[in-house]
């Protein structure tokens, strides 16, 4: 799925405050802590599908208006 500038940005920070907890488990998990450093890295990974997957409430208005305007204006790639 195609990102404009601030879904990069906010990719970019979620992924900035995940890798470091993702390290955590990793180094838990090494260190023979397997229950602990799963949930590390399993907290990592559900921060990145929150931030991907979830609507928040400023996403709903960009929501909307594309979807109005795909209603009104014609898609310029189709040939009909």
């Amino acid at each position: 799925m195609a990102r404009g500038i601030i879904g990069t940005l906010q990719l970019a920070v979620t992924v900035a405050f995940a890798a470091p907890i993702a390290l955590l488990g990793l180094s838990f998990l090494r260190s023979g802590e397997t229950l602990l450093g799963a949930g590390f890295v399993a907290f990592a990974v559900l921060m990145l599908l929150v931030e991907e997957y979830l609507t928040t409430p400023q996403d709903v208005p960009a929501k909307v208006a594309e979807k109005a305007v795909g209603t009104v204006l014609p898609d310029e790639d189709d040939p009909d």
